[in-house]
C-alpha cells in the first residue's frame, strides 16, 4: 500500500457529542416522573434520558443545557435532538419543528392553571466532539514515529501504550497503537477525516517490517 492510497481505510465513528440549549428553566422532577427511559440524578442536578432510535443518551440540566452522546453520525445526532424535542412535546411541550435544524421552538402551558403559554426555545445545536477508530494495514514502530514527529508526537509507554499526535489547527488528537490501530478525536467528522489523511503517510513511513507484524 503506497502513501496517499488510503482508499481502503475504514474510519468508524463510535461517538458523536452534540449540545443544544433550551432558553428557559426545566423542571427536572416533572421530566423524571412523566418521561420514559429516564434516570433522575438530583445530587448533580440533571436527568439522563435515553432514546432507542437513534441510540443516544441526553443529559438534561434545569438551566436548559442538553448534551447528547452516543450517536454514530452527525445526522443521527441532529435526528436525536429532534426526537428529544418530540419526547418533550409528549410530556406537555408543544414543539415546533421549523426548517432550521439549529432552532426548535416550543411552548408549554403553565401547570399552575393560568392558561399562559411559556415560550421555550431549543437553540444553538452544535456537534462538539467526535470519536472515531481506524486500523492501518500494518503495525507501527512507535519510538521511530515519535522521534520523527516531535514535538507534535509524544510517547510515554510507562503511562500509556499509545503514542499521541496532536494537530492543533484542526483541534484533533490521534492515539497511535503499535498494532496499527488509531483512535481520533476532533470537533467534527470532517476534521477527524482530515486527521487520518494527514497522519497516514507519517505512519506508513514508520510501519513495521512484515516479519515484525507476525
Amino acid at each position: 500500500m503506497e502513501p496517499g492510497n488510503d482508499d481502503a481505510l475504514d474510519i468508524i465513528i463510535t461517538n458523536v457529542v452534540a449540545t443544544f440549549r433550551v432558553r428557559c428553566h426545566l423542571n427536572l422532577r416533572t421530566i423524571a416522573l412523566e418521561g420514559t427511559n429516564v434516570i433522575y440524578k438530583p445530587e448533580i442536578g440533571k436527568v439522563l434520558m435515553k432514546l432507542r432510535k437513534p441510540k443516544i443518551t441526553a443529559s438534561i440540566w434545569s438551566s436548559g443545557k442538553i448534551i447528547c452522546t452516543g450517536a454514530t453520525s452527525e445526522d443521527d445526532a441532529k435526528l436525536g435532538a429532534r426526537r428529544l424535542a418530540r419526547v418533550l412535546q409528549k410530556l406537555g411541550f408543544k414543539a415546533g419543528m421549523g426548517t432550521d435544524d439549529h432552532s426548535l421552538s416550543a411552548g408549554r402551558k403553565d401547570r399552575a392553571g393560568t392558561g399562559r403559554i411559556r415560550e421555550v426555545r431549543f437553540s444553538a445545536f452544535k456537534v462538539v466532539n467526535v470519536l472515531a477508530v481506524c486500523s492501518m494495514p500494518f503495525g507501527i514502530q512507535l519510538v521511530d514515529f515519535t522521534i520523527k514527529n516531535r514535538p507534535i508526537a509524544s510517547y510515554e509507554p510507562e503511562l500509556h501504550p499509545a503514542a499521541t499526535y496532536r494537530i492543533k489547527h484542526i483541534k484533533a488528537t490521534v492515539q497511535v497503537f503499535s498494532t496499527g490501530s488509531i483512535t481520533v478525536t476532533g470537533p467534527n467528522v470532517q476534521n477527524v477525516a482530515t486527521a487520518v489523511e494527514q497522519i497516514y503517510p507519517l505512519l506508513f513511513e514508520c510501519r513495521k517490517p512484515k516479519a515484525l507484524c507476525k
